[in-house]
């Protein structure tokens, strides 16, 4: 996979691309970037990328000059038809399965901006996604870009140390994901479940997926859909429901 990201502030973002599981994802080769500062792509004198609004209002407006012919120059460099994303408090909400949606992709633009907001044309003619990472402002969108990227990336094969890292993830399986333990057996007096200790896979297995369920139940109720639980799980879901009332 590779990655553009169109930004003012490249500099917010490079750090980001050089710790931790991005870095180590690189160095496997499963992915390459690139930042793009579209200001180097205005025509504008002073290299204006933004201007007033028509009609009038407050804060100024990303010009779709700029962004245009950035996008043009990363796509004619791959010759691909790449998904092109717009973080947007506007846009899509994001979640797990637009993740792995965009995991299977083989090249991802993200267009990052600032102000008040983009010319309606970058949204109608340019872009294929927009994305909101929650119902809220921030100053760009450079923090949503690298909240996506660091999720989609942590997806692509071979990336995470362990293969069933990502699959067992919260979300991934549709519930919020089990507790985990580690040593020492007894903290303080805070002791590991038994079960845990037992060895006994087949057992700690049904322990996590009722673990699983019941901290969905609790936290999240919304997300639990029947039609894609076991018989077992329903029976489970049946006795949380019974402990309600």
């Amino acid at each position: 996979m590779h990655m553009d990201v169109l930004t003012l502030f490249p500099e917010m973002i490079e750090g980001v691309f050089n710790d931790s599981i991005l870095k180590k994802a690189q160095e496997k080769e499963k992915f390459s970037y690139n930042l793009v500062n579209f200001r180097d792509y205005s025509t504008n004198k002073h290299m204006k990328v933004d201007d007033y609004p028509y009609g009038g209002g407050a804060g100024m407006v990303l010009t779709p000059q700029p962004v245009f012919d950035a996008v043009d120059a990363v796509n004619n460099e791959r010759d691909t038809n790449p998904r092109v994303i717009l973080m947007c408090p506007q846009g899509e909400p994001y979640n797990q399965k637009k993740a792995e949606e965009l995991a299977k992709e083989d090249h991802l633009v993200f267009i990052c901006g600032h102000y008040e907001g983009y010319d309606e044309r970058i949204r109608e003619h340019l872009v294929t996604d927009e994305i909101s990472i929650g119902d809220y402002v921030l100053t760009g969108g450079e923090l949503g870009a690298m909240v996506v990227i660091d999720s989609v990336v942590r997806l692509l094969p071979d990336v995470l140390g362990n293969e069933e890292s990502a699959p067992e993830d919260s979300f991934s399986t549709g519930l919020l994901e089990h507790p985990h333990y580690t040593r020492p057996a007894d903290f303080r007096g805070m002791k590991v479940p038994d079960i845990l200790l037992s060895g006994d896979h087949g057992k700690i297995a049904d322990w996590r997926r009722k673990e699983a369920l019941k901290r969905t139940y609790e936290r999240r109720r919304e997300l639990i859909d029947e039609n894609n639980l076991s018989d077992v799980d329903l029976k489970v879901l049946n006795e949380f429901n019974q402990n309600d009332c």
